[in-house]
């Protein structure tokens, strides 16, 4: 399936400027929202390359598990001061923290 890729980074953008305080969505839970539920590794491309300057909160996307994004110290840093907390392997605690879409 071929993807509109402008289309396709407007609504993971909107996606992700949803996600509320606290709470966090994978990437392809994102991919299922916008209609590509086969694209999670291109809402990681999308975020990856979105500049600071888009303010959006990046750092509430993480994958399936709850494994933050290599390499981007931060992250953990930013869900902490929104109250978000780990699993001792260091993943974010998707049964608490997923934000359910009916909330």
């Amino acid at each position: 399936m071929a993807v509109d890729v402008e289309a396709f980074r407007k609504e993971v953008y909107n996606v992700v400027a949803s996600i509320p305080f606290g709470k966090v969505l994978s990437y392809g839970q994102i991919a299922w929202l916008v209609g590509c539920p086969n694209h999670s590794r291109l809402v990681g491309r999308m975020l990856h390359g979105a500049a600071e300057s888009e303010g959006l909160p990046c750092h509430r996307v993480v994958n399936n598990v709850g494994r933050l994004a290599p390499g981007w110290i931060k992250q953990r840093l930013l869900l902490e001061e929104e109250g978000v907390t780990f699993r001792p392997n260091g993943c974010v605690d998707m049964k608490k923290w997923q934000w359910k879409l009916d909330e």
